[in-house]
C-alpha cells in the first residue's frame, strides 16, 4: 500500500519531523511504500488547491497521514478539506502533537477518517495493514476513529522501545535541500520524553494519558527512553558520509543532560566521528562544571537553556518550573565559563503574568549574559494547563489564535491595552531592553535612551516605528562592533539575539 505524508509547516523555521522519518521507516520495513509532501515556504512555494489535488493525484496514495502541531492545524484542516472533496473514499488520518491533545476536535471536523494519539510507530502500521486486508479499524490501539457520528476512543499500548526501531528514513525528505535552507544544521534526537511537567507543553498531559490507559506509572512506564549511544554515532557516520555541508548537528532531545552517564558515554565517542561542533539542551537544575566539561570535550559548541520567565513566581505558579534564579544563574556560569556558547529562551506574556515580571527577565538575561536568547509570545497548546489558565481568566482571542502559524509574531492573548503594547515592542526590540542593562556604559546609555523613546511611543507611532528597528539595530550593531563594544543584536531571525562576540 502507498501511504502519503503531509508535512504543514507555514512562516516557521525549516523543520526535521523525526515522527515522519521513524514512521516511513516502520511502514518501508513492512513492504510498503510512502512519500512526503513538506509544505514550508523557504524550501519550495506554497501549493494551490489545483497543486495540491494535482499532487496527491500523481502519487495515487491509499492513505494520506497529516502530522500537525497546533499552529499549523487550520492549514492542515484546509488541505484534507481539499483531498477529501477530490478524492472521497480516501484515507484522511491525523497525527502528531495536535492530534494527540485533541483527538475529539479533529474528528468532529468531519474530515478526518482516523486520529493517531500517542506514538504511532505501531498503530499506524496496525492500521495499514487492516486497511489492506479489509480487517476491523475501529479497535487500534493508539487509533480514535468516526464511524456515523460515533467516535471510537481507543486506550494507548505502552510506549515503544527505541531499539526496536528501523534507522530513520532520511530519503523521503528531500535532505540536501532542508540542509542546504538550514545554513548546515541538522537535527537529531538521542531520546524521547521529558521527566519534567511543564504547563505550557504536551508533556504532562501525554505523560497522564498513558498512565491512565496503560496504568504504568514511575520507570515502568518507559516514558523517557534513550537511542544507543552507538546507534546515533551510527547515525551521525550515515550523515556525514551521504549529505554534504553539514556545519552543525543540533540535538533536539527536551533534555540532552538529564542522564550524565549517556552525555559522557557519547561525548567520548563523538569525536571519533566527526569534527562537526553539536548543539544540546541543558536544564539548569541537570547542569554543573562536570557536565560543561564532558560538552566541550566532546564537542558541544553551544548549549540551550528554557529559562521562560526570569520571574520565579511566574515560573512555579504559571509554568511549574521548579527552578531557581540562583540555579540558572550558577548554570550559565559553568557554561560560560568552560568556553560554551550558551543559549537561553524565554517567554513573554503568560496568564497572570505582570508588567513587572516580564521586566524581570530582562534583568535575568542582563544578569547572566548569555551567547544569545531567543524569545516567543505565550501560546496556549490547546488542552495543556497553561491553557486552561487563559480560558479561565478569560485572556484568548480564538479566532486570532486559530489564525496563528506560529507563537513569534503575535499573541492571541488580550491582557490590557498597555501590557498587550509592551509585548509587541518587547517582540520587535527585546535585545534592546538587555542592552540597556549592559556593563559597558557607552552601551547602557545608548540603549537606555533607545528604550526610553520605544517605551514612550503610543500604539500608532511605534506602528509606524516597528518596521525600522531592525535595520537600525543592524546600524547599530555594525558601529559598535568597529568600536569594540559588546552588545547583542537582533541575527538570523527577528526573535533572536547574539552578542556580537560571536561571529560564526
Amino acid at each position: 500500500m502507498k501511504i502519503l505524508f503531509v508535512y504543514p509547516n507555514l512562516y516557521a523555521q525549516v523543520g526535521f519531523n523525526y515522527g515522519i522519518a521513524f514512521l516511513s521507516a516502520v511502514l518501508k520495513a513492512a513492504g510498503h511504500e510512502t512519500a512526503l509532501l513538506n509544505v514550508n515556504d523557504r524550501l519550495c512555494p506554497v501549493p494551490t488547491d489545483e497543486e495540491l489535488t494535482a499532487f496527491v493525484k500523481r502519487e495515487n496514495p491509499r492513505m494520506v497521514c497529516f502530522s500537525v502541531v497546533t499552529t499549523q492545524y487550520q492549514y492542515a484542516l484546509k488541505m484534507a478539506r481539499t483531498i477529501r472533496a477530490a478524492f472521497t473514499d480516501m484515507v484522511i488520518l491525523i497525527g502528531g502533537i495536535h492530534a494527540t491533545m485533541d483527538p475529539e476536535g479533529c474528528l468532529e471536523s468531519g474530515v478526518f477518517a482516523s486520529a493517531c494519539v500517542g506514538e504511532g510507530e505501531e498503530a499506524l502500521l496496525d492500521l495499514v495493514e487492516a486497511i489492506g486486508q479489509g480487517g476491523d479499524t475501529t479497535s487500534i490501539k493508539n487509533v480514535w476513529t468516526k464511524r456515523n457520528g460515533t467516535i471510537t476512543r481507543n486506550a494507548v499500548r505502552p510506549f515503544i522501545s527505541l531499539d526496536t526501531l528501523p534507522a530513520k528514513d532520511y530519503e523521503i525528505f528531500d535532505f540536501q535541500r532542508m540542509i542546504d535552507a538550514k545554513d548546515g544544521w541538522v537535527g537529531l534526537m538521542a531520546s524521547r520524553g521529558c521527566p519534567f511537567r511543564c504547563s505550557y507543553c504536551f508533556n504532562h498531559r501525554m505523560r497522564a494519558l498513558y498512565e491512565r490507559d496503560t496504568g504504568l506509572t514511575g520507570k515502568a512506564l518507559n516514558y523517557i527512553r534513550h537511542h544507543g549511544v552507538d546507534e546515533m554515532v551510527d547515525e551521525i557516520k550515515y550523515l556525514v558520509a551521504n549529505y554534504e555541508n553539514i556545519r552543525m548537528f543540533i540535538f533536539d532531545d527536551d533534555l540532552f543532560t538529564f542522564d550524565k552517564d549517556y552525555v559522557r558515554e557519547f561525548c567520548a565517542k563523538y569525536r571519533d566521528v566527526t569534527n562537526v561542533p553539536f548543539v544540546c539542551n541543558a536544564h539548569a537544575r541537570f547542569f554543573d562544571e562536570e557536565t560543561a566539561a564532558l560538552l566541550v570535550g566532546g564537542g558541544c559548541r553551544i548549549v540551550k537553556f528554557g529559562l521562560e520567565s526570569g520571574s520565579e513566581r511566574v515560573r512555579r505558579d504559571v509554568m511549574h518550573r521548579a527552578m531557581s534564579n540562583d540555579e540558572i544563574e550558577k548554570a550559565f556560569a559553568a557554561g560560560n565559563a568552560a568556553g560554551l556558547h550558551t543559549s537561553a529562551f524565554v517567554m513573554m506574556g503568560l496568564p497572570g503574568e505582570t508588567a513587572a515580571e516580564m521586566d524581570e527577565t530582562i534583568a535575568l538575561l542582563a544578569r547572566i549574559r548569555p551567547g544569545r536568547f531567543r524569545w516567543a509570545i505565550f501560546f496556549p497548546f490547546i488542552n495543556t494547563d497553561a491553557y486552561d489558565m487563559a480560558v479561565e481568566q478569560d485572556l484568548v482571542d480564538f479566532e486570532k489564535m486559530h489564525s496563528m502559524p506560529n507563537f513569534t509574531d503575535d499573541s492571541c492573548l488580550d491582557v490590557g491595552d498597555e501590557q498587550n503594547l509592551k509585548i509587541r515592542k518587547f517582540r520587535v526590540a527585546y535585545p534592546w531592553y538587555v542592552n540597556a542593562l549592559s556593563p559597558d556604559p557607552p552601551v547602557r546609555r545608548l540603549f537606555s535612551r533607545l528604550v526610553q523613546i520605544v517605551d514612550g511611543l503610543g500604539k500608532d507611532d511605534f506602528d509606524a516605528f516597528a518596521g525600522q528597528v531592525e535595520s537600525l539595530d543592524d546600524l547599530l550593531h555594525r558601529v559598535l562592533s568597529k568600536a569594540g563594544h559588546k552588545h547583542y543584536s537582533i541575527r538570523y531571525n527577528s526573535f533572536t539575539a547574539v552578542t556580537s562576540e560571536w561571529n560564526e
